[in-house]
């Protein structure tokens, strides 16, 4: 088992390829609440080409970009926007550097091979490149970007916070758990968004903007706070492996994901702090989880157990590196995710879950 702290930050990306188990094909939960940001983000294209007075090269970069047709689809909007509003103007298009930005191990060969599409459909000449490395480092030249966008990212962390020996057969946050862990992961998402903000600070350009969307809280108090359903339901299914001694118990209460979920007024009080930024606008929303069946005449035992299935292949998507990872055995993933397949089947056969967001965008100062 490697429970090294930093190899297991090292394979922090989402599953590849375009598999039943790849994020590329259980993510359309974020693709359905990047169609829900698609008006800020050309808002802010749109002021700030205004504000910059149109110039002939514009730097693009999407932190966190995983890969896949999420991927495919904010690059068309935000390049579309761009030439558009040059259009618009009567200007000449400009040239387009967009840098796709995730770790290292992320496949971005997956939306690489999406390029000649995207080429089909896009006006000017756009350059499309790949930057590996970790968003908590420099990644780019100073006073170099011009936008930047980021999507279901931000919430998870540089390292899983220390002081957590307390949060026994928990992954996460859970209602009832020690208040210390609650403060762990406040404070190691204070500093990693300080360090962000302060990092794209050098990056950008004066009047650049950001546009962020990440999973939030609703709880004003960060430390009351209600299950982050995905994660709740792994808990469960490592639970069930301890009695049935497929796992140690000593290895599930050492597996915590480095995740957090800030509520609004907890990102504004970071921001502010930093000082690097303004606050452009700041929205919230919570939005319903779909997990639709292809078959709508099912009866409810069948519909139940194709949700649980869903909902099993969307945190298997996300999860699965970070579990090898840690318990070493790829052979108990299968069984693991049939057990988080059943708690989700009796949890939300009748009800889909929600997810509350938060969507910001910021100008450089």
């Amino acid at each position: 088992m490697s429970s090294s702290r930093n190899s297991f930050m090292n394979v922090l990306s989402m599953n590849g390829g375009d598999g039943e188990h790849s994020y590329s094909s259980n993510s359309d939960n974020q693709r359905n609440v990047i169609s829900k940001t698609r008006p800020m983000v050309e808002e802010n294209i749109k002021e700030m080409l205004l504000n910059l007075n149109y110039p002939d090269c514009i730097k693009v970069s999407d932190l966190g970009c995983s890969s896949g047709q999420n991927t495919f689809v904010v690059m068309l909007e935000i390049v579309n926007t761009v030439t558009g509003s040059y259009q618009q103007k009567q200007k000449n298009l400009p040239e387009i550097d967009y840098c796709l930005n995730d770790l290292p191990q992320n496949d971005f060969n997956t939306t690489f091979r999406l390029i000649p599409s995207f080429d089909k459909e896009v006006k000017g000449k756009c350059f499309i490149s790949g930057t590996p490395g970790s968003f908590y480092t420099r990644l780019f030249p100073k006073k170099s970007l011009h936008f930047l966008h980021s999507s279901y990212s931000i919430m998870w962390l540089s390292k899983v916070p220390q002081g957590l020996e307390d949060n026994k057969n928990n992954v996460y946050i859970r209602s009832g758990c020690p208040i210390n862990v609650c403060k762990s992961y406040m404070n190691q998402f204070q500093n990693d968004f300080y360090l962000f903000l302060r990092l794209r600070s050098e990056e950008m350009l004066p009047n650049g903007r950001m546009v962020l969307t990440f999973i939030g809280a609703n709880d004003v108090d960060p430390l009351c706070r209600g299950d982050f359903y995905l994660w709740s339901l792994l808990s469960d299914a490592l639970i069930d492996l301890v009695s049935e001694r497929v796992v140690k118990q000593s290895e599930v209460e050492s597996f915590n994901l480095p995740f957090y979920n800030p509520n609004e007024r907890e990102v504004i009080k970071i921001v502010q702090n930093e000082g690097s930024f303004e606050i452009n606008k700041i929205g919230t929303h919570e939005h319903l989880v779909s997990y639709k069946t292809d078959e709508e005449e099912d009866d409810d035992q069948s519909h139940g157990i194709k949700v649980g299935r869903k909902m099993a292949n969307r945190a298997r998507s996300i999860a699965e590196p970070m579990l090898i990872a840690h318990f070493g055995d790829t052979s108990i993933i299968n069984h693991l995710f049939k057990k988080f397949a059943h708690h989700a089947t009796q949890k939300y056969s009748f009800s889909s879950p929600t997810t509350f967001n938060i969507i910001m965008s910021l100008i450089k100062k």
